[in-house]
């Protein structure tokens, strides 16, 4: 009797060891995560969206995935217009060392839109697809700047400026560009457009020339694109991660990781609600936008 109760209290204590270990495995592997002798090879997914106004989750999500044992290949899903010049070659940096740095292969894949910057942090994979009737190219740097000095003067508002050198209000809202301002501002614009020109040169392999015929800031379609050499491939997602499974020795159908959907923040939840459409301008603002111009690698 009594070797029958401790043979029954010992049989409920491992079937609930086992069903812990299992929820913790079933729950690791929803989070994404490596389960020894359960995680099989999987190609993960790093999703570029929207404007690029910060790095932080893009790099989040790649740090996280290089060290994922069951990751056997990366492709980036690319949706985006561009944005600050900044945080786009933050990415494109981080890009080119895993790609230097990894054996893995990288694919990029430009959606609707994969234009300016978004075309910019693309450039370190092996292989770039884009959809026939995407939008990329728009090479090239903005800066844009408001001037309300008539309004200003129009409601009798005076802005005092004290500044330690004669430049250091360029750009302000109360009044127009001097000559001078506006020499050293294209002065940097065209610093950093030529780091995107040499960026796609080195990338695609593409004689400088070759890149500034095209680099006017015009906009292109995917299938032109590819044929001025900027894209490797013409094809949907599920063809892009078809082509890193088969270059990781996945096969054509391989299994794929995608980051977890993050929480809606409360100011994200407000901005849904009818007229109030200006808080998600607000929300941006936390991901590294800012209210002052700054140098975009952006498609308008």
């Amino acid at each position: 009797m009594a070797w029958n109760r401790r043979s029954t209290v010992l049989g409920i204590v491992l079937l609930l060891a086992v069903s812990a270990a299992g929820a913790a495995v079933a729950f690791q592997l929803w989070l994404g995560g490596y389960v020894p002798l359960v995680s099989q090879g999987r190609v993960a997914i790093i999703p570029i969206l929207g404007v690029i106004n910060s790095d932080r989750t893009v790099l989040s999500t790649l740090e996280r995935y290089r060290e994922d044992k069951s990751v056997r290949a990366f492709v980036l899903e690319i949706r985006s217009p561009g944005g600050g010049v900044g945080p786009s070659q933050s990415i494109y940096s981080e890009l080119t060392k895993l790609r230097e740095e990894d054996e893995r292969p990288l694919i990029a894949w430009i959606g609707s839109v994969g234009a300016s910057g978004g075309y910019y942090v693309a450039l370190p994979a092996d292989s770039i697809f884009a959809l026939p009737g995407s939008i990329t190219g728009s090479i090239g740097v903005i800066m844009q700047f408001t001037n309300a000095e008539g309004l200003l003067d129009k409601i009798g508002i005076d802005l005092e400026v004290v500044k330690s050198g004669k430049f250091k209000d360029t750009g302000s809202p109360s009044r127009p560009l001097s000559a001078e301002e506006r020499e050293i501002l294209q002065d940097v614009i065209q610093d950093t457009y030529g780091q995107f020109v040499d960026a796609i040169a080195d990338s695609r392999g593409m004689e400088r020339d070759a890149v500034l015929a095209v680099a006017d800031g015009r906009i292109l379609s995917g299938e032109r694109a590819m044929s001025l050499g900027l894209v490797d491939r013409l094809g949907t997602l599920p063809d892009a991660i078809s082509a890193a499974g088969e270059m990781a020795g996945l096969g054509p159908d391989p299994r794929t990781l995608r980051p977890t959907p993050k929480r809606a923040a409360w100011l994200d939840l407000v901005g849904r609600i009818p007229g109030l459409r200006w808080t998600r301008f607000l929300s941006g603002l936390d991901e590294g936008g800012a209210l002052t111009p700054s140098l975009r690698y952006q498609w308008q």
